[in-house]
């Protein structure tokens, strides 16, 4: 099993959240178990009103829930609904996925592998 930790804000400038989101994929087609926790600004992705820029390529949000349908296990920080990201306080696309540190650390002791972006 392999956790994922997304920190930064999705459209950020740099392709830091379409590359690790590209692994997850990646590794998932590889039969991997894999975990995203998002944390910081990277909550932003789970948020139906994170909008791709022009100047993007992807829409990294309909990408995150495309994995999540097919089978990606998927936690946000709960806490971080309304400290971090640019839209603060905006609900995450799926209530259930709002998590702890609790859950984040359940799946770094279970995990093969835990990487940070």
């Amino acid at each position: 099993m392999t956790t994922i930790i997304l920190n930064h804000q999705p459209y950020d400038g740099t392709d830091v959240t379409w590359n690790a989101l590209r692994l997850a994929q990646t590794l998932y087609k590889n039969n991997e178990k894999v975990n995203i926790f998002l944390m910081n600004d990277a909550v932003d992705l789970a948020r139906n009103k994170m909008l791709k820029p022009d100047s993007y390529d992807y829409d990294l949000v309909d990408m995150l829930k495309s994995m999540y349908e097919n089978g990606i296990n998927l936690q946000v920080c709960g806490t971080c609904n309304a400290r971090c990201g640019i839209l603060k306080n905006e609900a995450y696309f799926d209530e259930s996925i709002s998590s702890t540190m609790q859950k984040l650390s359940e799946w770094v002791l279970q995990s093969d592998k835990v990487l940070t972006f």
